[in-house]
């Protein structure tokens, strides 16, 4: 059980306190096209500013490769926060971050205030939890409070060394639901615990289905790394996505669920195309069983159904990965189908976020989710049971 300090543990009253943000947003021409991110940042922020606190905020933006690209600068970031917070958000444009524009903004700071940070990630120390930066980093503030669940599998300056130079290093509200969320229902779910695992490869998710596995009720797998599974058991599976070196993988996993009386589903039907394209011809066969020059590109009616009646069941279900190709209409209808059935549920819905979090988004079941995970990366290793650095640093209460 993951307890950490959190703002809402800490009064930073007259205290500078650098925030950890996940302000990697898209940008198009100089311009944010989604601000999910920022929306998302403005409780801790609010509770931080109402305290009376001077809040330094920090974030990386794309991948500058420790050189300063005007290109990734978050000045935009400074701008619509702005106008966001209702307050001015000023922008301290120092390619080396911490240079003299934030140490003047920091030294005229009043209670309340806030400014802006240019992207860590100028520093090619930031991706190396260099200590030189981490300190520069640590000397402009008297507490840390990391609210970016995005990185909190990587160990960077901004979100891990930093916290061994201060000594008060909180969560925010968003790392909080994170913790509470994907961690404690992986921890300790309310039962029937159904995961449900889709996507491209079993390799990427080998460690999840270990982890899941000790955990859950019920496995439900679909998506491409369905067809590993078909063809272990001796399905053909045409030109459909497979890990040949993973089919003895995947019978393990099999015997592995038998024993310890896990419910693993598995396709038993799947919709085929001769060609990885929306307008392909299509049509629906068994899962064992598709013919030379086809391949799987989603899961089929009788499977759709058979996986919205199992959620039926369930108390918890975390959802990573898509079950098809969702991003052509005609390959939607299996994700469709159990983001629906998610939607119709009593149950907690954790969503994992990349993939899946955009399927449900676009599909229009987002606010029906109990919870979207900010972070594709962070909730997998969540889900595998790691340990995630930007979570571990923080102070344990």
């Amino acid at each position: 059980m993951l307890n950490k300090k959190s703002v809402d543990d800490i009064n930073v009253k007259g205290l500078k306190v650098l925030v950890r943000c996940d302000f990697n947003v898209p940008l198009k021409d100089g311009k944010i096209t989604d601000e999910n991110r920022l929306v998302a940042a403005l409780p801790t922020l609010k509770k931080l500013i109402a305290d009376g606190g001077r809040l330094i905020l920090c974030s990386h933006l794309g991948k500058p490769k420790g050189e300063p690209k005007p290109e990734l600068s978050l000045a935009p970031v400074a701008v619509r926060l702005s106008e966001l917070l209702g307050q001015e958000v000023k922008f301290a444009a120092d390619p080396e971050v911490v240079g003299p524009n934030a140490k003047a903004a920091v030294e005229a700071m009043k209670d309340g205030d806030v400014i802006l940070l240019e992207n860590t990630r100028y520093r090619k120390e930031e991706t190396k939890n260099g200590e030189e930066f981490s300190k520069e980093l640590a000397s402009l503030c008297d507490v840390f409070v990391n609210d970016a669940f995005g990185t909190a599998h990587r160990a960077h300056c901004s979100n891990v060394g930093v916290t061994q130079f201060v000594d008060t290093a909180v969560v925010g509200y968003l790392m909080q639901k994170e913790i509470d969320f994907l961690g404690n229902a992986v921890n300790n779910p309310e039962r029937p615990f159904i995961a449900i695992l889709g996507g491209a490869k079993v390799s990427s998710k080998i460690s999840v289905i270990e982890n899941l596995l000790d955990k859950v009720d019920t496995l439900i797998i679909g998506g491409g790394m369905s067809y590993t599974f078909s063809k272990a058991q001796g399905g053909t599976v045409g030109t459909s996505l497979l890990e040949e070196d993973y089919c003895e993988y995947a019978l393990n996993m099999i015997k592995k669920a038998e024993e310890k009386g896990v419910k693993l589903l598995l396709p038993i039907d799947t919709v085929i195309a001769d060609a990885f394209d929306n307008d392909a011809n299509r049509k629906v066969v068994d899962s064992n069983n598709i013919p030379d020059g086809w391949m799987g590109l989603d899961i089929g009616p009788k499977t759709a159904t058979m996986y919205a009646e199992a959620v039926k069941e369930a108390k918890t279900v975390v959802w990573n990965g898509p079950m098809g190709a969702f991003e052509m209409p005609n390959f939607a209808a299996g994700t469709e189908a159990v983001a629906k059935a998610l939607a119709d549920t009593d149950a907690v819905t954790i969503i994992g976020g990349g993939d899946s979090a955009a399927a449900v988004n676009q599909l229009g079941y987002g606010d029906k989710m109990t919870h979207i995970s900010t972070g594709g990366g962070a909730s997998l290793e969540f889900l595998e049971g790691k340990e995630l650095p930007g979570v571990a640093a923080a102070n344990d209460r």
